[in-house]
């Protein structure tokens, strides 16, 4: 390549050669960039993205304060920096003096906290020093004491990973985001109610550890889409869902007011046991869903572990008319395959969009009700494509297992073009 005279990458223009450049941002990369040319040293301040990895510093350099003096060099070598991102040990008491340095340009920030020396009570008051954040992503803070960052008014996206909460502190730290479009708070642990109150919130993921009781309290009228996994009471008001899941791995999930599900196309419900009120409230408010998702294994009000209740197959599908996909676990797919299941079945009955099912059978008892209705959703699923039927750690392993699956085996050759076994 020739550019006025010159060859090679002196031939290129240095607008092309800072675009380029401008595409790192591990700090590792940008160093080697550095030492080539000073043309090239010339565009660090011009990156918009500085990345630390876990592995930046070896740890001698990181136990005699090395790495912090490389991290602010850096920092203050980027005049225009717009994402931050520290996976690597860093000292507390240097990072209010990085953020305020760039404080005017800096819009990302994302921060391992678990791996910063020396963490204590108002570690995260500095935060508030870059007012212009638009994305905020703490890992292994601690939120029992509300952080006093100010209000951070253009803040739209807080995720928290791994955090000991404290539902007093998670209030008053939301309270200080008010234009959050995206929350996240993966893999913490609280106790309490958890209220959170955004009317611009459109996404949010709130997972909760241990088999404790919280509870969840939230507000957020523009909320399109909803994921919380932990929570033992459950209240939603003023929303826009069009996705929601509910999960809870341990513990029982005793109660959930989502109020009406208009919009609603991906309903997910899963867990160990749920109580039985809080399974049919949810399923009488998303009337309208389209792709549902049943996996809870037991049901009760107490500790006791109850199977489901009988669910009329008819009244179901008549109830949720748009139903596209649906997929069934072993407890909800044995509720409807009881004595009286299929009592209301006729010639009129069609479920009218069914087009995927996937259904996972765990027992072979009351195999001859199971075979017929698998029949019946064939039968009068009028645009059903595909049936998946997954046979999952089959437990009465005997002689009417194998009955059961050499019949479930005839009723997939008989329906081939649409049903297939896993």
């Amino acid at each position: 390549m020739e550019w006025g005279g010159e060859t090679g990458m002196n031939a290129v223009p240095d607008g092309v050669v800072q675009h380029i450049l401008s595409m790192l941002s591990n700090v590792r990369d940008v160093a080697a960039c550095a030492c080539v040319c000073r043309r090239w040293r010339d565009c660090v301040p011009y990156l918009p993205a500085l990345f630390f990895p876990r592995n930046a510093f070896d740890a001698a350099a990181a136990a005699r304060g090395a790495a912090d003096d490389a991290i602010g060099r850096m920092v203050a070598s980027v005049a225009r920096l717009r994402e931050l991102v520290i996976y690597c040990p860093f000292s507390m008491a240097r990072l209010p003096d990085w953020l305020g340095a760039r404080s005017a340009t800096l819009r990302v920030l994302e921060l391992r906290m678990d791996a910063a020396a020396d963490k204590a009570d108002g570690h995260l008051d500095c935060i508030g020093l870059a007012a212009n954040l638009e994305e905020l992503r703490l890992w292994g803070v601690s939120l029992t004491a509300a952080p006093a960052w100010g209000r951070m008014e253009r803040l739209r996206m807080l995720e928290v990973v791994g955090a000991p909460l404290r539902d007093s502190a998670v209030r008053d730290a939301i309270a200080a985001c008010p234009n959050l479009t995206d929350l996240s708070m993966l893999g913490c642990d609280c106790s309490g109610t958890v209220a959170v109150d955004l009317h611009l919130l459109e996404r949010c993921r709130l997972d909760i550890l241990g088999a404790g009781n919280c509870s969840l309290l939230l507000t957020a009228p523009r909320l399109e889409s909803l994921e919380v996994q932990g929570f033992t009471w459950i209240t939603l008001r003023g929303h826009s869902l069009r996705r929601l899941s509910i999960a809870k791995s341990t513990g029982r999930v005793h109660k959930v007011d989502t109020g009406t599900l208009p919009d609603l196309d991906h309903l997910s419900l899963r867990g160990v046991q749920w109580n039985w009120a809080a399974v049919s409230s949810v399923l009488q408010c998303a009337s309208e869903v389209k792709h549902l998702v049943m996996k809870i294994e037991f049901c009760g009000d107490l500790d006791a572990l109850q199977p489901f209740p009988e669910v009329d197959l008819v009244d179901f599908f008549n109830r949720h008319p748009k139903l596209r996909k649906f997929e069934i676990h072993g407890a909800m797919f044995a509720a409807m395959c009881q004595k009286n299941s299929l009592k209301n079945l006729d010639s009129r009955f069609i479920i009218p969009c069914l087009e995927e099912v996937l259904i996972t059978v765990r027992s072979p008892l009351n195999a001859e009700q199971k075979l017929n209705t698998l029949e019946s959703l064939v039968k009068y699923s009028v645009k059903l494509r595909t049936m998946v039927i997954r046979i999952s750690q089959m437990k009465n392993c005997h002689e009417a297992a194998d009955d059961f699956f050499e019949e479930i085996c005839k009723f997939k050759y008989m329906n081939y073009k649409k049903v297939r076994i896993e």
